[in-house]
């Protein structure tokens, strides 16, 4: 990895891995937007609603990249879905600060 993983960035994937909770809500801003499987969810609720259809996953992160717009995650993700483990999924934090992200982006 070239980049170290910030605390905000490493507490996601912890909390992203275990069933939903405040702390993992709290991780985003109010108005924060999250894109996933080319749709997107703006604010809290909306997030709220996305994390009722995302299954469970494990992550091992593989590469951490800063480029100037973004840091980009790369992320081994296996769980109970078609396709596990599937390797090279991309978060790209596009807006965070030490107390909130405010644009996540999925990519593969």
């Amino acid at each position: 990895m070239s980049t170290a993983v910030p605390a905000l960035v490493s507490r996601y994937f912890q909390l992203a891995a275990q069933p939903d909770n405040e702390n993992y809500f709290a991780l985003f801003a109010e108005d924060a937007t999250v894109e996933d499987e080319r749709n997107t969810y703006q604010g809290l609720a909306a997030i709220r609603k996305w994390r009722t259809d995302v299954p469970l996953v494990s992550y091992a992160i593989t590469d951490v990249q800063e480029t100037p717009d973004a840091l980009v995650v790369t992320a081994t993700i296996a769980g109970d879905f078609p396709g596990s483990p599937f390797a090279g999924l991309k978060y790209r934090f596009e807006d965070l600060d030490d107390n909130h992200i405010r644009i996540l982006r999925i990519v593969t």
